[in-house]
């Protein structure tokens, strides 16, 4: 139930967030959801596409430093208290949520969070169990 997101580490300089964009568009791989996030020295982008493979394959041959991690797609009732329907879920079961993003595009009434957390397998049974749908990698790039 997991998804693959590459995280791409840049150094935190006017231009260097366009070298890993331009490699992607360059080979055809369109970014469906992202997060940036930085430091005074560096920054972390996140993206997620549909060949994960093919994209870091790109990347790292246009001399990008590439991780691959694992995130959950929580579907989550889009109105005030759905975050919190996800936390009161993960926090019980001891599992730490590392960071977070919002997709863009909904799924019917509810928004799709994408999470990542220190234990995917346990908080995806927990949030299955507590009735929140999780969405496959299929379910995810039929959204975009």
């Amino acid at each position: 139930m997991t998804l693959k997101q590459l995280s791409i580490f840049l150094e935190n300089k006017p231009g260097r967030l366009g070298h890993p964009c331009k490699a992607l568009a360059a080979a055809g791989i369109n970014i469906l959801t992202l997060c940036l996030a930085d430091t005074e020295q560096f920054g972390i982008l996140r993206v997620i596409v549909r060949d994960w493979e093919k994209a870091k394959a790109v990347l790292e041959q246009a001399g990008c430093v590439v991780n691959v991690s694992e995130v959950l797609a929580i579907e989550i009732p889009d109105h005030p208290g759905g975050m919190e329907s996800i936390l009161a879920i993960l926090e019980p079961n001891a599992i730490n949520i590392e960071y977070m993003y919002a997709f863009t595009l909904k799924r019917g009434s509810n928004a799709v969070m994408i999470v990542r957390v220190d234990k995917p397998d346990q908080a995806a049974k927990a949030l299955q169990k507590n009735g929140l749908a999780l969405l496959d990698a299929s379910a995810f790039f039929t959204l975009a």
